[in-house]
């Protein structure tokens, strides 16, 4: 079971957004990927497999029911053992288990969106993602389901605010339903993870919403993926995403979320290789 963790100021959140949204004198970009597509949910192992990908970081899980429980002291240490080990760096932390157990509905994800808070403040992390697909897919039109969504969220934001951590929500919304929900909250601590992929499967226009999320400073970081296709074979075009994030002046991590259909130690290099072409590590790179 889950537990529930501890609770940082308006200010404090500005100061979480700052690398984010920078000065072009200071821009960079990390690329990771999520600890669920390299075969290693809420496992520490994870660090080693995106070493030998060449990945700068991973997106780790909260936990797995009736499994791994990145909550326990011990697993945090083990994390700690394993950026250390390998010189990576954790990119965020998702509660991908909320698409059984829905944040729209269970007081079961209230809990653990608040304990994620305490997680968060634990491993120096400044980003949340909690999920809502599959069972925990979003409805604007569901009164019931959004006035519950909303409730908890204000419940967990002035823990987010003290502690300094960016709730970043990620669904199927549209960017403006996502600033809708934003708004209702009235929280400094929300913002939207991106996942153009997702988007791109809606039909949104994913340059326009990342411009349209940056410059209202609520783009905290961003999944890529392309439904089936390899990253730069298919409709994204990372490039002009590259473009609208130049716009609004984000930096930050870009977190690998894609199909494999080759594999995974074939297809994860060449997207590593690949995205740091678009988005480098340094000032002036391409």
């Amino acid at each position: 079971m889950l537990r529930y963790g501890t609770g940082a100021a308006a200010a404090a959140i500005a100061l979480k957004f700052k690398p984010l949204l920078a000065m072009p004198d200071a821009r960079w970009f990390k690329i990771g990927a999520c600890d669920w597509n390299l075969g290693r949910r809420a496992n520490p192992e994870s660090f080693q497999v995106a070493k030998e990908i060449g990945l700068d970081g991973v997106q780790i899980s909260l936990g797995v029911l009736g499994g791994a429980n990145t909550t326990e002291p011990e697993a945090r240490r083990q994390y700690r053992e394993a950026t250390a080990h390998t010189g990576l760096e954790i990119a965020s932390l998702a509660i991908g288990e909320m698409n059984q157990v829905p944040l729209k509905s269970d007081p079961r994800a209230a809990e653990w969106l608040a304990q994620s808070i305490g997680v968060c403040k634990d491993l120096g992390l400044g980003i949340v993602m909690p999920a809502c697909f599959g069972k925990g897919d979003l409805d604007m039109n569901n009164t019931a389901e959004i006035d519950h969504l909303v409730g908890v969220l204000k419940d967990v934001a002035p823990a987010a605010e003290k502690a300094g951590i960016v709730i970043g929500l990620e669904n199927y919304l549209s960017a403006a339903d996502n600033l809708k929900l934003i708004e209702r909250v009235g929280s400094p601590a929300l913002s939207v993870y991106y996942d153009v992929g997702n988007s791109t499967d809606k039909g949104y226009d994913i340059l326009a919403e990342i411009r349209d999320l940056g410059r209202k400073g609520r783009l905290c970081q961003l999944h890529a993926k392309d439904g089936r296709h390899r990253l730069g074979e298919g409709r994204v075009d990372f490039r002009k995403v590259r473009e609208a994030l130049d716009e609004v002046g984000y930096s930050g991590w870009i977190v690998i979320e894609a199909a494999a259909p080759n594999g995974l130690m074939v297809d994860y290099p060449h997207y590593a290789r690949f995205l740091r072409g678009v988005f480098p590590a340094t000032v002036g790179g391409q």
